[in-house]
């Protein structure tokens, strides 16, 4: 091989260095808190599935258009997952008569999808899941809901920054029934122009919208529905399942405080095919990301695919990283240092034996510190610079003559203090 290879990851994709581990580790393991402190259970899945899971399930634009796939040497057809939902849906179909519901699960597994990379979406990402099974109620949506805002509000985010817009689909579809005279069939092929009317010209939305036969008259009464709030667009179908579903749901929002968060939405529609009721989407409001993070809703029929006249209801939904980054640093609610601070590294001389100073070393990480001695011999001058780039917040030094006094030379890199203690006191003041 003449030619030098690339030095750049597989475009849409990320090389992680330790900094920017440091930051996912840190966002995760708040979202991980918070799920936790919820009493959802984390689990994971494989990565590779059968395409036809997804082409099923997922629609035909996800499976076929947007999937890594291919034939094994077995000539099965697989796909690297592209979402989690269908997978989570197998699992639970798989043990049905084992689990205890309703099941409250969470997972943050890497995805892949073929699609141009563009800011919040790339081809390889990690995707925060959760999900309820086993509750027929609005209860579970509300559930989801509140998870939701309270990842966000435990990062530091108030309703200034995000608003969670929320429909119905079963209400969706009933409206456009009653507007359009349109067929189950129908309604979803409207549903589809609806779900993309702020990606393409108001022009092409009336001409798909059009070609799918409705009338002006019709697509104006559309319109409206955009600008409504919940009491009036739920009195044009009353006594629609998904009207009550979404009377039942902000209802309570009011009741809990959370509606300060919460909206409805009509255009809210969530283009996978299997969402059957609640759906929504989270939106940043800041005007230079103005854009949904990310969603989900209820999926009702999706465990029945595995396991026949199966009744297993489903809500949850998808937080992608590459999104919750930009609205976390777009808010400005990234921390600069992660952890308690505290890092320590122990600074070498030639008159003290090395195994001295992994004693020190291993000494302060019995107390909790996180801590390392420095590798090589370079002078002291050197080793100081490499605990500064590394961002250390403190240096020890222990040289001959403080070895043969039982003390150590502590030293803060950021107020630059420096004090001569004995090792335990050295670990008392770095605790405190």
């Amino acid at each position: 091989m003449s030619e030098k290879l690339s030095t750049n990851p597989y475009k849409g994709t990320r090389d992680f260095y330790p900094r920017e581990m440091r930051l996912r580790n840190w966002f995760f393991g708040v979202i991980r808190d918070v799920l936790e402190n919820s009493a959802f259970d984390e689990y994971n899945g494989p990565m590779l599935e059968s395409l036809e899971l997804y082409a099923a399930k997922s629609g035909e634009e996800l499976a076929c258009e947007q999937t890594y796939n291919f034939f094994d040497r077995g000539e099965r057809h697989l796909a690297i997952r592209p979402e989690m939902t269908p997978t989570v849906a197998r699992m639970v179909a798989g043990k049905m008569g084992e689990l205890n519901f309703p099941l409250r699960w969470f997972s943050i597994p890497n995805m892949y999808r073929y699609e141009r990379p563009q800011r919040g979406r790339l081809r390889e990402f990690w995707q925060i899941n959760v999900d309820i099974f086993g509750c027929d109620s609005y209860e579970a949506d509300l559930e989801c809901i509140i998870s939701a805002i309270n990842i966000l509000r435990a990062y530091g985010a108030d309703e200034s920054m995000f608003t969670v817009h929320i429909n119905n689909r079963r209400f969706f579809n009933d409206v456009i029934s009653a507007i359009a005279g349109t067929d189950t069939e129908g309604s979803r092929k409207v549903s589809k122009v609806i779900d993309r009317k702020n990606k393409i010209p108001r022009e092409a939305y009336e001409k798909e919208l059009i070609e799918l036969g409705l009338s002006e008259e019709q697509i104006a009464k559309i319109d409206s529905l955009y600008t409504m709030g919940v009491e009036e667009a739920t009195a044009i179908c009353p006594e629609s399942q998904g009207s009550k579903e979404l009377s039942q749901l902000f209802e309570m929002l009011k009741k809990t405080g959370l509606d300060r968060f919460c909206t409805f939405d009509f255009g809210i529609i969530r283009g996978l095919d299997y969402y059957t009721g609640t759906v929504f989407e989270v939106f940043d409001n800041a005007p230079e990301n103005n854009r949904a993070m990310f969603g989900g809703g209820r999926y009702d029929n999706l465990v029945g695919l595995f396991v026949k006249n199966a009744k297993v209801s489903g809500v949850g939904y998808g937080m992608g990283d590459v999104t919750l980054e930009n609205f976390l640093f777009t808010h400005k609610l990234v921390p600069e240092k992660f952890g308690n601070g505290i890092k320590v590294l122990v600074t070498r001389f030639d008159d003290v034996p090395y195994e001295s100073y992994i004693a020190l070393v291993e000494k302060l990480r019995d107390a909790g510190i996180t801590a390392s001695v420095y590798l090589g011999s370079k002078k002291f001058g050197k080793q100081i610079d490499f605990a500064v780039k590394e961002e250390y917040s403190h240096v020890i030094t222990m040289g001959g003559d403080e070895l043969s006094r039982g003390v150590v030379r502590l030293k803060d890199l950021t107020t630059r203090e420096e004090s001569e203690l004995t090792v335990d006191a050295a670990i008392a003041a770095l605790k405190a």
